[in-house]
């Protein structure tokens, strides 16, 4: 069923990016694509960007789907930096467990996060937030990555 359900994302997803190339537009469409589809807590982006203020390479808040959110996550912080410093997906079954979990929300429960590459560097990450524990499976890996790609 989650299998299905996800190849049928993929197709709309691929059809949604055609043809737009405004990077802001297509993760606000894939936040709401994604979290119609599933019904997942959060879903949304986190872009690469400069601070002005340090200069330093932070992950700042971008489109997404639920309530409110972190605006800045550290490199290597949390998740989401985590997914970032490794350049691979992280699939936590219960966040609590997590050393180092960035509580945005207590009702998030588990949690998956995608980077996605341009010239194979990361410029973003794909979080998306359950309210039930062990939501993500190889599956979700499988077809979040496969998706993210597309961006």
């Amino acid at each position: 069923m989650k299998d299905r359900k996800y190849q049928l994302l993929y197709k709309q997803a691929q059809s949604m990016l055609e043809g737009e190339s405004d990077m802001i537009a297509n993760m606000a469409n894939m936040s709401a694509l994604i979290h119609e589809t599933f019904g997942f807590w959060w879903t949304g982006f986190y872009r690469v960007r400069t601070t002005p203020e340090s200069e330093k390479e932070v992950l700042v808040l971008g489109p997404f789907q639920g309530p409110l959110a972190c605006s800045r996550i550290a490199y290597g912080k949390g998740v989401c930096g985590t997914a970032w410093a490794n350049a691979s997906t992280v699939t936590v079954p219960d966040v609590e467990l997590f050393p180092g979990h960035i509580a945005c929300s207590s009702a998030s429960r588990s949690e998956i996060v995608v980077p996605i590459f341009k010239d194979g560097k990361v410029i973003a990450v794909l979080d998306i937030d359950s309210a039930e524990l062990d939501t993500f499976d190889d599956t979700d890996v499988f077809w979040l990555e496969k998706i993210a790609a597309l961006l």
